[in-house]
C-alpha cells in the first residue's frame, strides 16, 4: 500500500500524519521534540504508521464481520496491551541504562546501594504497569517519559527513604538515563508486540472463543501488507534539521494552510496556537496562502505561555482551562510579556481575586494578542478555522469565539479535535500531490 507522509516537527511536539493515494487519513502520531530532531521525527513516523495498522485493523474485521458487535472493545483491548508490552520493553531498556550510568566513581562507596535500590523501584514499577493500561485508566500522557518518570519519581522517594539511599543520588540517574531511552526507536519490536497482544486479548476477551482464526486472519492480512513509505514531506519548527532532502521540506505556513483547507475546504482564514509561535493565515478557495503574519521572539500568546502560567500556579496545563470556565468575574489582565504576567498573576492574588477569574483574564490575553496578529493579517473571514495545541484549551475557545463575535460578528469557527495535525496533514497531501498530481500531469503530457 503507498503511503503519504507528512511529519511536523514541532518545539514542543513532533506530529506526523499518513494518508494513502486517496487521500483519507490512515494514521497519526505524536511525540515530544527533543534536540535530537532525527530521532523525534523518526519516533513521530513510526507512531503514525502503528495507528494506521490499527485503523487497517478496525476496516479488515469490521469487512469480516467475524466479531459480531464486539469489535471496538477487541481493537481497544488489542490497543491497550500492545502498550502494555511497548512500556514493559522501555522500563526494562531503563532499568538497564540507569543500572549502567549507576556504576562507577560516581556514587564511590554507595555503588551498591544505589544498585540495590534501582532494583526494587523497577521491580515495583514493572508491578503496577498492567494497571496503567487497564480498561478505563486515566493517564495526564501517553509520553513514556512523562508516565515512567511521574512513577519513577513517586516509587523512588519511597524506596530511597526505606533503603537509607539519597533520593538525588535516584534522579541524578533517571535524569541521565532517561535522554538515552526515550531517543531510542523500537521499530523492530512492533510486530512482535502485536503479536503476543494479539494473543493476550484473545485471553482477556472471553466473547472471542471459538472465533480465533476468523479474527486472526484479517489482522494477519493487515500485518502481511507492506505500508510503502512513497513520499515524505517535512514541515514545522525544526524543518531545517530534518534528515530529508530539501526537496521534501515545506514551510510551515504553506503546510498548516493547506492541512485546514483539507480539514475544512471552506477555510479563508487560519490561526494556529502552538507551543512556540502563533501564526494568522489567510488562504484562498484552494488553500493556497495569500498572506500571513507571526508573533515576535516573545512567548506571550503563545502554548508556552500557558505553560509558564501553570508552572506558577502549580498545576497542570491541562488544568488550566478548566479553572478558567469556572469565572464569574471578568478580570483584565494589563501584561503581555510572559514574565511580567507571573508578576501580575501574584498581585491579583495577593488583593484577593479568584483563581478561576484570573485564569479566564490570561486566557483573553493571549487570545488577544492572537487577534491583533490577525489583525495584521487581514482580518478574520468565513470561514475561520482555529488549530494548534491551545485549540483543545475550552477557555481559550470561549475567549476566541466572544472577540470574534465582538469584532466580526457571527462567523463560521471550525475546531477539529486533531487540528495538532494540520501541520502534518498538510505535509502529507503536499507529498501525496507530489507524486501523484506531478506523475498524472507528466503522463497527460506523453
Amino acid at each position: 500500500m503507498r503511503c503519504f507522509i507528512g511529519i511536523d516537527l514541532g518545539s514542543t511536539t513532533t506530529k506526523a500524519l499518513v494518508i494513502d493515494e486517496q487521500r483519507n487519513v490512515l494514521g497519526r502520531g505524536i511525540t515530544n521534540s527533543r534536540s535530537n530532531y532525527d530521532a523525534a521525527a523518526a519516533i513521530a513516523k513510526q507512531e503514525a504508521l502503528l495507528n494506521a495498522r490499527f485503523h487497517l485493523f478496525r476496516e479488515a474485521l469490521s469487512r469480516s464481520g467475524a466479531l459480531n458487535g464486539q469489535l471496538e472493545d477487541f481493537i481497544g483491548q488489542l490497543e491497550r496491551t500492545f502498550r502494555l508490552e511497548q512500556f514493559l520493553e522501555q522500563l526494562t531498556d531503563l532499568e538497564a541504562t540507569c543500572m549502567r550510568n549507576a556504576e562507577g566513581p560516581r556514587f564511590g562507596d554507595a555503588v551498591p546501594s544505589v544498585l540495590a535500590a534501582l532494583e526494587e523501584v523497577f521491580r515495583r514499577l514493572r508491578t503496577e504497569a498492567p494497571a496503567l493500561f487497564a480498561p478505563g485508566a486515566k493517564r495526564k500522557s501517553d509520553f513514556f517519559r512523562d508516565i515512567a518518570g511521574s512513577r519513577y519519581l513517586s516509587v523512588g522517594e519511597t524506596v530511597a527513604k526505606d533503603a537509607g539511599v539519597r533520593y538525588d543520588m535516584l534522579l541524578n540517574v533517571f535524569d541521565r538515563s532517561i535522554i538515552e531511552v526515550e531517543n531510542r526507536v523500537y521499530g523492530d519490536s512492533i510486530k512482535p508486540h502485536l503479536l503476543t497482544a494479539l494473543k493476550r486479548t484473545f485471553q482477556a476477551q472471553p466473547g472471542t472463543a471459538g472465533r480465533e482464526d476468523a479474527v486472526r486472519a484479517p489482522i494477519q492480512g493487515v500485518l502481511d501488507t507492506p505500508l510503502e513509505e512513497t513520499y515524505v514531506v517535512g514541515t514545522g519548527y525544526g524543518r531545517a534539521r530534518l534528515p530529508f532532502s530539501k526537496e521534501h521540506v515545506r514551510s510551515e505556513i504553506l503546510c498548516h494552510g493547506l492541512g485546514a483547507h483539507m480539514m475544512y475546504p471552506g477555510t479563508a482564514t487560519v490561526l494556529d496556537i502552538g507551543g512556540q509561535d502563533t501564526k494568522a493565515i489567510q488562504v484562498d478557495p484552494n488553500g493556497i496562502v495569500e498572506s500571513f503574519q507571526m508573533n515576535d521572539r516573545c512567548a506571550a500568546g503563545c502554548g508556552r505561555y500557558l505553560g509558564y502560567i501553570a508552572d506558577e500556579m502549580n498545576m497542570g496545563l491541562h488544568e488550566l482551562g478548566p479553572l478558567a470556565m469556572k469565572s464569574t468575574k471578568t478580570i483584565k489582565i494589563n501584561s503581555t510579556c510572559t514574565v511580567f504576567a507571573g508578576a501580575e498573576l501574584r498581585d491579583r492574588l495577593s488583593l484577593g481575586d479568584k483563581r478561576e477569574d484570573i485564569m479566564a483574564g490570561l486566557h483573553r490575553a493571549i487570545i488577544l494578542r492572537a487577534m491583533s496578529i490577525l489583525a495584521r493579517s487581514g482580518g478574520i473571514r468565513n470561514e475561520f478555522t482555529f488549530t494548534g495545541g491551545v485549540a483543545k484549551n475550552e477557555a481559550a475557545v470561549k475567549a476566541l469565539k466572544d472577540l470574534v463575535r465582538e469584532n466580526y460578528g457571527e462567523l463560521t469557527l471550525n475546531i477539529n479535535p486533531d487540528s495538532i495535525y494540520t501541520g502534518a496533514l498538510g505535509g502529507a497531501t503536499f507529498a501525496w500531490r507530489a507524486v501523484i498530481e506531478e506523475g498524472m500531469t507528466a503522463e497527460a503530457r506523453k
